[in-house]
């Protein structure tokens, strides 16, 4: 019975990283029709975020099932609880994904981004689509080391959204209003996104730890 309990477990754990796969997939697809004004991509990526919703309810219902019927304690109770949380920080990644390329096709066949931020947003995707490797990685190996890098490559965001401000709030923008507006709406889901991952992360240092990460560098789980 323990063992089928177990490879239940280890089964929703390697769901999880297939489902960070496809987190990443929509991400780097809504980052090239976002850049690349590609309409095909776009509604691509937000047809697929139905598949990654459908995996987020099914996994959810496979985490109750296991705390209903296991009573799992420990370290099986902090993976089971956290794997749960996981799922949805997933399923808010790709609602962000889907967010970004509906964007890129409402502005279609203009460029959503304007050409003096595409060098900003190109870094803001390069940073998130890292920081979500690194959260699936990090729990495919149960790694906390690898998991409390996030907190920097969130840093790292941070100041990329500050730089976005600092031209958005510029007395000498160029652009139309409405640009200003995809260009705020748009810094803002890279830096959801981000913070999702890292907070994936503080939920692997908690598995394997049983300790939430603690800093002003970690948001609050």
């Amino acid at each position: 019975m323990r063992d089928s309990y177990h490879e239940a477990l280890d089964s929703v754990v390697d769901d999880l990283v297939d489902m960070t796969g496809l987190v990443q997939a929509a991400l780097r697809d809504a980052t090239a029709a976002l850049l690349g004004a590609d309409l095909a991509t776009a509604e691509e990526v937000i047809s697929a975020d139905a598949r990654i919703d459908a995996l987020h309810d099914e996994l959810e219902t496979r985490c109750f099932s296991l705390l209903a019927r296991q009573a799992p304690v420990a370290g099986e109770l902090r993976t089971v609880v956290a794997a749960m949380r996981m799922v949805a920080d997933l399923a808010r990644m790709g609602d962000l994904s889907a967010h970004i390329a509906k964007i890129a096709r409402l502005r279609y066949p203009e460029h959503a981004v304007p050409e003096g931020l595409v060098p900003n947003f190109t870094l803001m995707a390069r940073v998130a689509d890292e920081m979500v490797a690194t959260a699936a990685r990090s729990l495919s190996e149960r790694n906390a080391h690898d998991a409390g890098k996030l907190a920097e490559s969130d840093e790292e965001m941070d100041e990329l959204r500050k730089s976005q401000f600092r031209v958005l709030l510029s007395k000498d923008w160029p652009y139309t209003v409405e640009a200003a507006v995809d260009v705020a709406l748009l810094g803002r889901y890279y830096e959801r996104i981000a913070d999702h991952a890292v907070l994936m992360a503080s939920r692997v240092i908690y598995v394997v730890t049983g300790l939430l990460p603690e800093g002003e560098n970690w948001p609050s789980a």
